[in-house]
């Protein structure tokens, strides 16, 4: 299938053959299982001035030289701004039951607070309703990074006025697609908002800050909160955030790297899961970070606020990662960033890498989830709002695109998940990272993670065999579902 005109006829299914033998096997789901697949707003829209949108912090950081490979921008990106309703037919055919997208607050509020833009309302309106209409339900995701630079301006997500406008933004949202979303995610990775933008420096804002790192990560958990509320009063069905837990191995069993491990854990997981699901801070902070734990971003009841009750958890998953003990990379403690604590990673895995340079490992997947169970007995149900893996894919002659390594992780995880599941994990859902080929921020456009291709030239859509076989495994699951 291939399409290209925004808003010319319904495309053409083509016949594809499964890729291999080998991938004709299909994990079974229980019945009701939610199959997505996701997709986020810088990396596809476009459109970056149109109709009112104002700058974020990405088209600041990916407009600056030295940023992102290739000087790549999301200017243009997938241009679903415009061919929306290309990508929701994609989406008809494929045969999911949700599709999950974020909305860019720069095209909501262009300055980060004040009345909304009502030309950026009215487009995620437009696509809500396309999605009704081809049967697929929208799972709405309020922050994907894309933070408007007027209020980076005045601090971003060091300073709690951020968190307080995030209130405001989420209202104006919920107030026009509340009647016909159910499925609300207030942040996905904050992470990666926090640490790998304001202490490596890896994506924007650039930062490399210690203290004004960690005033981010809880400033991200207090505009969850604020959101949680606001979205609650709207009435809302169902709340949850999305974050990237990670499953971390020590190196070795010496007291070093179990140590190690646990500055590890506290970084990557336990700074969101326990105000979330404890109501209290990680007990390791001040073993991981020192000084620059200090807590002067803190304030009486803001932990009552990030603790409000959730209806679900999204997880991304990816890889595992491995860590030993290390010397700190900055001797001037006054000049440590947040995600410099004395931690080596390395890949000890002897296994496929992803062209992203990950490790292939599915049983990770498994024992991640299982351990969170068991860690947190009172989780809410889980969803897995992002899986995939970006490879090298192979356009033949005919034009279809063979992504074999794909459907064997895709698969692979699949299985992995399915097995967690019947261990008694309460997983409801699975969203396949992504739909579309796109910007893959600072690595720019070299990585696909799609199970479509995009032809950044022309904005060609041109489904994958994963996206064949993704498109059958949700039909023998809903086939077994009705046997059942």
């Amino acid at each position: 299938m291939t399409l290209s005109h925004p808003e010319g006829p319904h495309p053409r299914m083509t016949s594809t053959p499964p890729p291999s033998s080998d991938t004709t096997r299909f994990p079974l789901f229980p019945p009701g299982f939610v199959f997505g697949t996701a997709t986020a707003s810088y990396q596809i829209e476009g459109a970056h001035d149109e109709d009112g949108r104002g700058p974020s912090i990405w088209d600041t950081f990916s407009h600056t030289p030295g940023r992102t490979e290739g000087g790549a921008t999301g200017d243009i990106a997938c241009d679903h701004y415009h061919r929306y309703r290309e990508d929701v037919e994609l989406l008809r055919r494929l045969g999911v039951d949700s599709y999950r997208f974020s909305v860019a607050w720069p095209r909501i509020q262009p300055h980060g607070t004040g009345p909304a833009n009502a030309k950026g309302l009215d487009f995620y309106d437009r696509l809500t309703d396309a999605l009704l209409e081809a049967g697929v339900s929208p799972a709405v995701t309020l922050y994907h990074w894309d933070l408007p630079q007027a209020l980076e301006d005045r601090g971003g997500w060091r300073v709690r006025e951020t968190a307080e406008a995030f209130a405001e933004y989420t209202r104006l949202v919920v107030e026009r697609l509340g009647d016909r979303v159910g499925r609300w995610i207030t942040l996905n990775e904050p992470f990666c908002s926090a640490f790998v933008g304001y202490a490596e420096g890896r994506h924007a804002p650039g930062a490399r800050e210690g203290t004004g790192a960690l005033a981010a990560a809880h400033h991200l958990l207090l505009a969850h909160g604020h959101a949680v509320r606001v979205l609650r009063e709207a009435g809302a069905p169902q709340v949850g955030i999305t974050l990237n837990l990670d499953r971390i191995h020590a190196a070795s069993a010496s007291p070093a790297d179990q140590a190690a491990l646990r500055r590890a854990e506290t970084l990557h997981n336990e700074v969101w899961t326990e105000p979330l699901f404890h109501g209290r801070y990680p007990t390791g902070e001040a073993e991981t970070w020192g000084e620059s734990a200090d807590g002067s971003y803190r304030r009486d009841g803001d932990l009552d606020i990030i603790g409000a009750p959730l209806d679900f958890l999204g997880l991304n998953f990816y890889r595992p990662l491995t860590v030993s003990d290390a010397p700190y990379a900055e001797a001037d403690a006054s000049r440590r960033t947040a995600t410099d604590i004395r931690v080596a990673e390395s890949d000890p895995y002897g296994t496929r890498h992803t062209t992203m340079g990950w490790p292939v490992v599915p049983e990770a997947f498994t024992e991640l989830l299982v351990d969170l169970s068991r860690r947190y007995p009172d989780l809410p149900p889980l969803y897995i709002t992002e899986n995939g893996s970006a490879e090298a894919d192979t356009v033949s002659p005919d034009g279809a695109v063979r992504d074999t390594d794909r459907v064997s992780y895709l698969r692979d995880h699949l299985a992995a998940l399915s097995t967690a599941i019947d261990a008694g994990v309460d997983v409801r859902g699975y969203y396949c990272w992504s739909l579309l080929d796109n910007f893959e921020w600072a690595r720019g456009y070299g990585q696909r993670f799609g199970i479509v291709r995009v032809d950044y030239e022309t904005q060609e859509r041109t489904p994958k065999d994963s996206y064949h076989w993704f498109r059958e495994l949700i039909a023998v699951n809903r086939a077994s579902a009705q046997e059942h």
